[in-house]
This record gives C-alpha cells, sequence and structure tokens, in this order.
C-alpha cells in the first residue's frame, strides 16, 4: 500500500475544509425576524433577538449530596459566555404542588424563555395530585429528598437546588429561592432589570438577635466551636437571591456544613435554614451582601414559628400595593447607619409569601391590571 505523500495529506485538508465551514456556519444562532430592538436592557434586548435555545445537553450529575457538591463548586463563578443575556435562576423549594403555578405562568410566559431557568426540589414523600405542567414541567432536580422542619434537611435541599442550578446552565447569574407559598410582586421585567443590576446577593443578615445563643447552642454546648463562634453566628430569612459567586461558595462549603449538618439537641429553638447561609456568607463576603431579603413576611404578632398567611378574603389591589411600598430592613439597622451601601437603599419587594392556596383566584383576577402592572 503507498504512504500518503505530505502533498496528499494537505490536499485532503483542502477538501475538507468548506465541510467544516459549512457545519459551523449552520451550528450558529440566527436572527429572529421578530425581535424588538427597543428594549430597555441589553441582556433583555440580546436575548429577544435569539431563537430559543434549547437547554443544554443533560450532564451525568451525581446523585450523592457529596460528589453533587464537589463538582458543582467546580464550576466558573463568573457567567458565561462573555456577552450572552445573563439569566435568573428560580429554584422552587417545597413539599406541596404549586398552588400558585397559574399567576407564575403569566409572569414567565410574558418574557424570553432565554432569560430565566426554573428548578424544583419536590419531597418525594409528598403525593402531588397533578403533575408539574406547563413552564413548571420536568424541572423537578432528579436529587430531590425528603425535607422536615428542625433538621438540616433543608439546608440540603437549596444546596441540591443550587448545584443543578450552577451545573446546568453556565449563563444563570443570580439564583433565587422561593416557597410553593410565594407570589411574584411585579412583572418579570421588573424582578429582571432589578437584580440583573446588581452585583451583590441579597441576604438577610442579622447578629443582635433575641435567642442568637440558643440557636447556637441547639446541638450541644460549644459543639459549634471552633468553626463557628457564637459572636460570628448570624440569622436571616431562609429567603434569598445569591449571584453566582456566592452560590458556588455555598456548595463548596465543608466547614461550616460540618457543624450545620448537625443534628439538634433542642428542636424548640433549630431553625438551621436561617443560620446557615446568613452565617456563612457573612464570613466569606460581608461586603458582597447587601443585608436583605427581597421576599416579603408578615411576623407581627407571631410566635409559633410561622408568619402571617394572607386569606383570599384579604387578596386586594390595596393588599399588593402595601406590600409593594414596604421597605425591606437592612440587617441590624442600628449597627449599620454609618455603611453607606445600607442606609440609603430603598430596594422593591420582589416576592411576597406566605398566601393560602385559596387565594390564588382573587390573585388571578388582579394580575394584570394590578401585579404586573409596574
Amino acid at each position: 500500500m503507498l504512504s500518503p505523500t505530505p502533498l496528499s495529506l494537505f490536499c485532503a485538508l483542502l477538501l475538507c475544509l468548506p465541510l467544516a465551514v459549512v457545519f459551523t456556519v449552520n451550528t450558529t444562532t440566527t436572527p429572529n425576524s421578530t425581535a424588538n430592538s427597543t428594549g430597555k436592557n441589553d441582556n433583555l434586548r440580546n436575548a429577544k433577538t435569539l431563537f430559543f435555545s434549547a437547554p443544554p445537553p443533560p450532564l451525568i450529575i451525581p446523585k450523592d449530596d457529596g460528589s453533587l457538591f464537589r463538582v458543582a463548586g467546580r464550576v466558573n463563578p463568573k457567567p458565561s459566555p462573555p456577552g450572552s443575556a445573563k439569566k435568573l435562576a428560580f429554584m422552587f423549594l417545597t413539599t406541596s404542588p404549586l398552588p400558585f403555578a397559574p399567576l407564575w405562568e403569566i409572569y414567565f410566559n410574558s418574557t424570553s424563555p432565554n432569560l430565566y431557568n426554573i428548578y424544583i426540589h419536590a419531597d418525594p414523600t409528598t403525593h402531588y395530585d397533578s403533575p408539574f405542567q406547563g413552564v413548571f414541567a420536568d424541572r423537578v432536580i432528579p436529587s430531590s429528598k425528603p425535607t422536615q422542619r428542625f433538621t438540616p434537611t433543608l439546608i440540603s435541599a437549596a444546596r441540591r437546588l443550587l448545584s443543578h442550578a450552577l451545573l446546568h446552565d453556565p449563563s444563570n447569574y443570580m439564583f433565587a429561592l422561593l416557597s410553593s407559598s410565594c407570589i411574584p410582586l411585579h412583572s418579570f421585567n421588573f424582578s429582571y432589570e432589578t437584580l440583573v443590576r446588581s452585583k451583590k446577593s441579597f441576604i438577610e443578615i442579622l447578629k443582635n438577635q433575641p435567642g442568637m445563643e440558643a440557636r447556637w447552642a441547639a446541638r450541644g454546648e460549644d459543639v459549634m466551636l471552633p468553626e463557628v463562634a457564637l459572636e460570628s453566628c448570624r440569622i436571616g430569612s431562609q429567603f434569598w437571591t445569591l449571584t453566582r459567586k456566592h452560590a458556588r461558595i455555598v456548595v463548596r462549603d465543608e466547614r461550616l456544613w460540618s457543624k450545620f449538618k448537625l443534628p439538634c439537641l433542642h428542636w424548640d429553638t433549630c431553625y438551621p435554614e436561617e443560620n446557615y447561609f446568613p452565617t456563612l456568607l457573612s464570613m466569606h463576603d460581608t461586603r458582597g451582601c447587601i443585608p436583605a431579603t427581597l421576599t416579603h413576611v408578615d411576623w407581627r404578632g407571631r410566635s409559633d414559628g410561622h408568619p402571617r398567611t394572607y386569606e383570599a378574603a384579604e387578596v386586594g389591589p390595596d393588599l399588593i400595593l402595601t406590600l409593594r411600598s414596604a421597605r425591606p430592613r437592612y440587617g441590624d439597622e442600628e449597627t449599620n447607619r454609618s455603611d453607606s451601601s445600607v442606609t440609603p437603599r430603598h430596594d422593591p419587594f420582589l416576592f411576597a409569601r406566605k398566601f393560602s392556596p385559596d387565594s390564588i383566584q382573587p390573585l388571578m383576577d388582579i394580575s394584570s391590571d394590578v401585579i404586573f402592572k409596574d
């Protein structure tokens, strides 16, 4: 058999080159002829000029938490590819069906699907009367596990959601944790522009709170030492919105998790999901956090560990406008008045909880004229 000469190899390469060019051209994204070029935000405008792109190919995602967190912790902390539209990751942590799915459907269907991803951690031991449909179809993460109050399982569930969101789409920029009782207070575009403008996470971080020592000692006296000293412990809402950088910090953490994953001896002071995240991020990057949650909740007069639930009869335009106009609490404000990143702010609440399931109809009745009218 004749051996190929350098000249014959060169000619073969030239013959293959046109095929490579054709393949490259045919796989690029094509502009959408119906694109709207008048959007206020570059990301919104860019996303509207693209056809809907299929989600990234499925990854071999580890089923055990340890491997899952390690793999997710290796992702790029910056959104990629550069210049692409930033996306919001909406992460629903639920033990029940989503009673406000019709309202969220309107919220998500009002914009380009290139601007968001949805992830659901659904307790597999719960019976769901109807499967998740519409924008929520096929969004349950496969590593979902049972969750229970007064245990670290709620922390694990949030870390699983973050891990899947980090691994699934490198364009995910902000990661919002929500419950099944949450509703949006504004349109998607309003929420999107609010969040993508921020370079900081929104997470409530409170230091000087009653009961802090009892929470810290819930696993036993001095058990949290040396990783978490009492003076380093923080409290905050379990519902937050994190940057990609901070989401990566959470899933990579092993040091604090080695303490917070321990079972509590005193369940009545055990709310690990309200301590772990604010404590971790206050230790790693306080200046990278706005110490406030963007999910409105009413704790006034409550002493049973549950916030106020808005019933159907209470739902109307006045309630939505009142929730919108409220000002978030920025950490322990009496100790933060000299912090210029805190005191002048008045960020809008983007979400609210808790609403009773039967309030879906009055919410739908005011969705167009009130909730999604900015």
